[in-house]
């Protein structure tokens, strides 16, 4: 995935929770789709996919996969709504499942997305999450989105990149109760 891209999903996923005032975790993600006029409905679907987005008479709905655990329909309902927002509906033939190195750009995209979306790493540095164990908790996502999500963790912390963009200070900022209630 190019940076370009990636960085427009982080930034898009902090601009969201910026503009809806998200103050806590974990992020209620059917709520802020509604609220952004977007409905989620949970259905069947084949086991191997976690959720669709589509648009039914002019407006965009999300299904998810009733089969999965809730920790993972919340981060299918968060990459879907990033597919929304990014403007991938329509435009491509979609897959939403594990990620997976050889996937298109346009699900690492959603995948970048979800993750900042439901666990922002500034957030989760501040309270003192560095496991898989206390982002899975904390964030109710599954144990293999957080794992994903504690290894980026550690290759910011790494490079020294929290707190590098002005969207990133702005969610710390806005988190900055729950934080400050919530540490480790």
């Amino acid at each position: 995935m190019y940076y370009k891209d990636y960085k427009a999903s982080r930034d898009l996923a902090w601009q969201i929770l910026i503009d809806n005032n998200v103050t806590q975790l974990p992020i209620r993600v059917t709520s802020l789709c509604r609220s952004m006029g977007i409905d989620v409905k949970l259905c069947e679907l084949p086991s191997d996919n976690g959720g669709k987005s589509t648009i039914i008479d002019g407006k965009p709905i999300i299904l998810i996969n009733k089969a999965d655990s809730i920790a993972r329909q919340r981060f299918s309902a968060a990459h879907e709504l990033g597919h929304i927002l990014l403007g991938h509906v329509g435009e491509y033939k979609l897959v939403n499942r594990e990620p997976h190195k050889q996937d298109n750009p346009i699900e690492q995209a959603a995948n970048v997305f979800a993750a900042r979306l439901l666990a922002p790493a500034c957030v989760l540095y501040e309270i003192g999450a560095d496991t898989p164990e206390k982002i899975s908790s904390i964030c109710n996502i599954s144990i293999t989105a957080a794992t994903f999500r504690c290894e980026r963790m550690k290759l910011l912390l790494q490079r020294n990149k929290f707190y590098t963009s002005p969207l990133e200070r702005q969610v710390l900022h806005q988190f900055e109760n729950y934080i400050k209630l919530n540490r480790l």
